[in-house]
């Protein structure tokens, strides 16, 4: 991260560290002269996966068409239980393609043969240093899923002509919005 000539970093502080993110703040000059604090948290990388997978391979899949895996879970931070797009952290070393591919197995048991990441970006610049990739995968069979201790999550599937306007009822997220729209743009729904 590099700071522009008109403003100075004069300080740096991470205020507390946990096993999920770490937050402080940095103190800047602004280019006006004043000094102000902007508070952060930082995030890992992260990674949605936008799942096409074949009715037929689905055992509980209404119709012959194409659907779209989907997880329902529980969020204690807001109380609400969420209808998401499978996602999860890219670890040290993997690309979001990679992650995609083994958060989509651990999380609802399907295997891609192939993925394409449709895009990278920053997430709530405002407060968060956090990026996320959007990726795609087709091809699916069946795999091993292996939930974390902290995921109880039911997988979902969704006819991918209904797709958006399922999500779009809500409850959902940023992200599984955000990577339908995109998918979408892109051509692959």
């Amino acid at each position: 991260m590099t700071v522009p000539d008109e403003w100075a970093l004069l300080e740096e502080r991470t205020e507390y560290e946990t096993s999920w993110y770490d937050g402080g703040y940095d103190l800047l000059e602004q280019p006006d002269g004043t000094e102000k604090r902007y508070y952060w948290a930082q995030l890992p990388d992260a990674v949605v996966v936008v799942a096409r997978v074949d009715g037929g391979v689905l055992a509980d899949a209404d119709g012959d068409g194409d659907h779209l895996l989907f997880v329902e879970q529980y969020r204690p931070t807001i109380r609400e239980t969420h209808l998401e797009l499978p996602a999860g952290i890219v670890e040290g070393g993997e690309s979001y393609t990679t992650a995609a591919a083994r958060e989509l197995e651990e999380e609802t048991g399907f295997r891609p043969s192939s993925t394409a990441l449709l895009q990278e970006y920053a997430v709530a610049t405002g407060v968060l240093r956090h990026d996320r990739g959007i990726v795609y995968a087709e091809g699916l069979e069946p795999g091993e899923r292996e939930l974390d201790t902290n995921e109880f999550l039911d997988v979902r599937t969704i006819p991918v002509s209904e797709a958006l306007e399922r999500v779009r009822e809500g409850p959902t997220n940023d992200a599984t919005l955000s990577g339908l729209l995109l998918a979408k743009e892109d051509g692959v729904l």
